[in-house]
Parts: C-alpha cells; structure tokens; sequence
C-alpha cells in the first residue's frame, strides 16, 4: 500500500548534482527555478522565453457560488480571467477577461505557496494574490469592472499540496503545485448582491514550465476539508493525478475522461487506471472562451458542477463515497 503515498517534496527543482527532481510529491516545492537546467533539457534563450508558459489559477466553491481566477503569462504576452458563477441560478453573474500587454500588466513570482506573489493590472481592473507569510494567511483582492472579490485562504488548516515535476511532450520540463481545499473566509459583491464565502472551499493551481507550441488538456478538480482529487489528461500524462483524503496525500495513476466534447454540458464519467476512483461530474454550467490571436489561438471549456462516486486510498480499501463535491472540469486546447 506504501507505493500509493508520496514522498515529501524535495527542496529544489534542480537538486545538488544538477539533476531535475522529476517525480510526484507531499507538499509545496519552496521555488521553481528553472535555471541551470542540464542537459537534455538546454534550449536557446529565444527558445524558452518563447515556450515558457507560467499560470497563478484559484477555486473558490460554496453552496451558492463558484469563482476561478487565473493569471496567465505566456512569454510573449499575458492574460487574465475572472468569473463568478451562480450555482443557484446556473449561469454566470460576472465575467472578467483581459488580454494584457507583454512585461507591464502581469507578473507571477516563482513561488508558489509561502511568499507567492501574482498580479494583473489593467487600467481599473486588478487582480492581487499573495500567498502565505509566516504570520498571515495567503488573500486575493480583485476588483475587475462591477464586481469584486477579497478573500484569505487559511492555507495552515489545510492537508499537504501536491508537487508534481515531469517533461512533456514538445516541451522540456514542468512543475505544478496543487493545494488541497482549504477554509476561507471573505466576500465576494457582484451583480449587486453579497456572497459570504466563509463556509466555502478554496483551492490553488500554481504551474511553471516549457510546454509544446500546441498543448491539450482534460482536468478536473475538486475539493472539500476531508476529500478531493486533481486528475489530467493531456500534455503532463499521469504527473499530477493525486487523492487528498482525510489529511493524506494518494499518488493516482491515468485518469480516462469519457465525455462528449460537442456537449460539454453533459455528463463526464471519469476513472483512474489503478482502481482508485470514479466518479460522474455533473454539470451546472460552464464559462467558455474562444480565441483567435492569428499566431495564437485558444479553444477553452470550463463546466462548473458536482461530483458523486467513490475513491479508495488503495486497492483493499473499501470505497469511500463521494457525493456532490462542487468542482470543475476542463477541455482546453492552445496554440501559444
């Protein structure tokens, strides 16, 4: 059963012999720095800063709403999205995204958990993440158009993230950094109402990394206090699938996703290889976003909703159910 539990996580990308640290990991990585990497990994520095591909994405979920916010930092340009969606109401009440403006509207620190440090600016709208200090709680403050959201995520009371370092395809090498669910307490006003978000969940997905000119995904990400899962398929494989349950971390192997891309909105049955988990996602809505940039282009689908099934922490395990865990899945594709 000892192989499904990860080891803690190593205190650099690059270890000491020059070596990256590929692997799967307990906890969060103090700083991804990619430099110095060895052979076979060496590109030119046109080539990285081309390929280097750098996100800051947040999970808010509560009874009555969920919002994701990401900042996004291509190389050669940046972006930014913000939504609140109304999980009563099914639909959207407030939607931010912006292209920005290459090294003046987005920066992301290589930190990813203590001293993290994201921001988008453009014109009035602001986008603000910091994360954990040793005396406060990580907090985002973003006020985008009409809408506004300030919130501190207790990141103390929560189980350990999940590191994940691994090569792709067409690229070189990647790492992310996936918290578990953790307590939150703030406010979101949008659509002239107030959300408390103080018995909600909030998660965190902090990735770095030299991705293919043209990458594919699957994701889907779910969180409570006690249970929750980070599963992909695509460009990174099998790296980052992984199981919180009840404060342990659980290495989980391919993930298969059977859904109708034409229909979104339908419902995705999704399991792990290694027996540990399935589960059907039902969607409540989506924020879906299509662009063309001419030498980029975008194709992206995000559907909010529930979770129900099961998970086991190993093969012997009796199944622990799994019933309406608010998540989201992903079907994205980018030329970038």
């Amino acid at each position: 059963m000892s192989e499904f539990f990860l080891a803690p996580v190593p205190q650099t990308v690059i270890n000491t012999q020059g070596e990256v640290g590929f692997g799967k990991f307990s906890g969060a990585i103090a700083d991804i720095d990619w430099s110095g990497l060895p052979v076979p990994f060496q590109r030119s520095a046109l080539w990285r800063a081309v390929h280097h591909k750098h996100w800051q994405y947040l999970a808010l979920a509560t009874a009555d709403i969920f919002c994701g916010i990401a900042i996004v930092d291509v190389g050669w340009t940046n972006t930014a999205f913000a939504y609140v969606f109304d999980r009563k109401e099914k639909k959207l009440i407030a939607s931010f995204s912006q292209d920005g403006l290459p090294g003046l509207t987005a920066s992301i620190n290589s930190r990813p958990a203590l001293g993290a440090a994201s921001h988008f600016h453009f014109l009035r709208n602001r986008i603000d993440f910091t994360g954990a200090s040793a005396t406060d709680s990580a907090r985002l403050d973003l006020v985008c158009g009409d809408f506004s959201i300030h919130v501190q995520l207790h990141e103390q009371q929560a189980a350990p993230a999940l590191t994940a370092i691994g090569t792709v395809v067409g690229g070189t090498v990647h790492a992310t950094v996936k918290s578990a669910g953790m307590p939150m307490t703030g406010e979101v006003q949008a659509a002239g109402r107030r959300y408390s978000l103080n018995d909600g969940v909030a998660s965190t997905d902090h990735s770095n990394g030299f991705l293919a000119r043209e990458t594919d995904w699957r994701w889907a990400s779910a969180h409570g206090l006690d249970v929750g899962f980070n599963l992909q398929s695509g460009y990174f494989g099998n790296n980052e699938n992984a199981l919180w349950l009840d404060g342990k971390l659980i290495s989980l192997s391919t993930a298969r996703f059977d859904f109708d891309p034409a229909n979104p909105l339908a419902s995705w049955h999704i399991t792990t290889d290694d027996g540990l988990l399935d589960v059907i996602f039902q969607p409540e809505g989506c924020r879906r976003e299509d662009k063309n940039l001419l030498i980029a282009a975008s194709r992206y689908v995000q559907p909010i909703g529930t979770f129900s099934g099961w998970v086991k922490a190993h093969p012997a395990a009796e199944p622990r159910a799994i019933n309406n865990l608010v998540g989201v899945t992903e079907d994205h594709f980018s030329r970038w």
